[in-house]
């Protein structure tokens, strides 16, 4: 396994950016219950976390193919995006969730070519929805989509097959699995918990039921 991905989940679990709690779950906007927690915008405010956890994108570009641009996904995507694309001396852009109801209605914002090629950094993959369609967006624009790197992701089997249906490739810094066994050797959960969250991971709309 790799030390940096165990580092940046340890980062994650240490700055409260990921909060577990089997007992009192959390709800998503979408009704499930959820024993986990994440805002990876809590590592923004904390520099030397910020910087590991950037430098480590960068190291993590190497495995996607060329690309020209740098994107970001709307909101939590942005800042990440913008100190990469600073890191590696690289235009910027970002796309919306939804294209402006005023001005020029841009659903891309930034300076852009047809037949560049972008790669797209998230902060948080869960079922892969919102990634995609930014991806798709950017596609429709007649950019090519190199890939998409996030901070984190849920590793449901759902988001694995969406992601695969839209023949987009996906890496993250670190992940659920990894989490949970770093949780585990902070003492952050018990074994008991660790059964649980597993479950969850395997079907989150039957968990607790």
């Amino acid at each position: 396994m790799n030390t940096k991905h165990k580092e940046i989940a340890e980062i994650l679990l240490t700055l409260k950016a990921i909060k577990l709690n089997v007992e009192n779950p959390f709800t998503w906007a979408s009704g499930i219950q959820s024993p986990i927690y994440c805002d990876n915008r809590m590592t923004l405010s904390h520099p030397k976390e910020r910087n590991i956890i950037s430098q480590a994108l960068v190291e993590l570009c190497g495995e996607f193919s060329e690309f020209d641009v740098v994107a970001g996904v709307a909101t939590a995507g942005i800042p990440y995006a913008s100190i990469l694309a600073h890191e590696l001396s690289k235009p910027l852009i970002y796309v919306r969730s939804a294209a402006k109801g005023h001005g020029r209605q841009n659903l891309i914002e930034g300076d852009f070519k047809p037949g560049q090629r972008v790669l797209l950094i998230e902060d948080l993959i869960s079922t892969g929805g919102s990634s995609i369609k930014a991806a798709q967006n950017i596609q429709a624009q007649g950019l090519e989509v190199v890939g998409i790197a996030a901070v984190f992701s849920y590793e449901l089997e759902a988001g694995k097959e969406n992601f695969k249906v839209a023949n987009i490739e996906y890496k993250t810094l670190s992940n659920y699995p990894i989490m949970l066994e770093k949780a585990l050797e902070l003492n952050y959960i018990s074994d008991k918990d660790l059964a649980s969250l597993n479950e969850w991971n395997k079907s989150p709309q039957n968990w607790k039921k």
